[in-house]
């Protein structure tokens, strides 16, 4: 087939009904990718949405752990991911093993893991949590268990500031969110004095204290919605700034450069997905997702009591 964009939108749209297959991207996908979706959202938002509709096929446009969850939640479907190289430096910073490991020194502690983790650590959490409800499920556990949190540290920070839990951390970081440049959201602070800054909690603590409004991407794109602010400082990847755009095109959005000066401060693993890619898995079914079921029933787990917890 010819490869302007045209022409694979033309054919994902064929593909898609062919297969009975849903597509689903995050935030952080490149606009034609989210434009073409069935769902946009967070992780967690879009596997449950998955799991809630009858297509054969999903299609989800983020990143592996992502992936996996879909499956661990849809086992019955197909899943695919348009680059099986669309990693996440933050689950690549909690190896299994290494975990299993820290756990072992920790035997007493609950094991809260944040979602952005791969399946094999899943499977050995008590508890998934989200950036949006991290501080809701800490505050519902009983104040004399110790809590052991993983993998992001800079969550994890955030997480024993809202609740005054103390946490063991495990010492993990998302790229994109620990490179956003302070001397650089200072300077924009000083251009847009009537500008908010909205961060996601992933950010470092001292960007955090620079922040209006601290929230997780779907808390973000609500608070620009609904805030009188008409000029908005984002510290997350740029790539949500395109809902935020199209859902309220009277306001101003303006990224944080990154440390090295860079004003384009995106995820590099989110953006190796591409249309034509996604027109690829589609025509193929590969690159698919597969899990061992003992590890798909051991994730599932802390999965659903997150789900119980937050009803």
């Amino acid at each position: 087939m010819s490869d302007t964009p045209d022409d694979f939108v033309s054919a994902i749209h064929k593909l898609r009904k062919d297969r009975n297959a849903i597509i689903l991207a995050h935030y952080y996908q490149e606009p034609e990718i989210q434009d073409i979706a069935d769902f946009i959202g967070d992780s967690l938002e879009l596997s449950r949405k998955a799991a809630s509709t009858d297509a054969d096929v999903i299609v989800f446009c983020g990143v592996h752990f992502m992936a996996e969850t879909a499956k661990i939640l849809s086992p019955e479907k197909i899943v695919i991911l348009p680059d099986i190289e669309a990693g996440c430096s933050l689950a690549d910073d909690c190896p299994a093993e290494e975990f299993k490991a820290f756990r072992a020194d920790h035997p007493e502690h609950f094991v809260v893991s944040y979602i952005n983790c791969t399946a094999a650590v899943k499977a050995q959490s008590d508890l998934i949590c989200t950036s949006s409800n991290a501080v809701d499920l800490v505050n519902q556990l009983p104040t004399d268990i110790p809590i052991l949190f993983a993998p992001d540290q800079n969550l994890g920070r955030w997480v024993q500031r809202q609740s005054g839990r103390e946490l063991t951390l495990w010492q993990g970081r998302c790229i994109v969110h620990e490179t956003f440049s302070e001397e650089a959201l200072l300077k924009l602070k000083l251009k847009y004095p009537d500008g908010e800054v909205i961060a996601h909690p992933e950010c470092m603590e001292n960007l955090l204290d620079l922040a209006d409004f601290i929230g997780s991407t779907s808390k973000l794109l609500s608070h620009a919605q609904t805030s009188n602010a008409s000029t908005f400082i984002v510290l997350t990847e740029p790539g949500i700034m395109h809902q935020m755009q199209k859902m309220v095109p009277n306001k101003q959005f303006i990224d944080v450069p990154g440390l090295d000066g860079c004003s384009c401060n995106t995820c590099p693993y989110m953006r190796l997905n591409t249309l034509e890619k996604l027109w690829k898995c589609l025509d193929t079914l590969e690159p698919k997702i597969e899990m061992d079921e003992d590890i798909r029933i051991k994730a599932l787990a802390p999965i659903q009591r997150m789900l119980e917890m937050s009803k």
